[in-house]
């Protein structure tokens, strides 16, 4: 257990930061997602 503290001290904040990253990209991935599911209708309506 004391050598896990420090541990976390050390490397929280770079999974804070890819934490962080990650959020942001998935949100935009969701996105992109919800554009490409509506392709098809939108080529249909062209």
């Amino acid at each position: 257990m004391d050598q896990l503290i420090p541990f976390i001290s050390e490397v929280g904040f770079p999974i804070v930061v890819t934490m962080y990253l990650l959020y942001r990209i998935e949100t935009k991935l969701e996105a992109v997602i919800a554009s490409i599911r509506m392709l098809p209708q939108e080529m249909k309506n062209q």
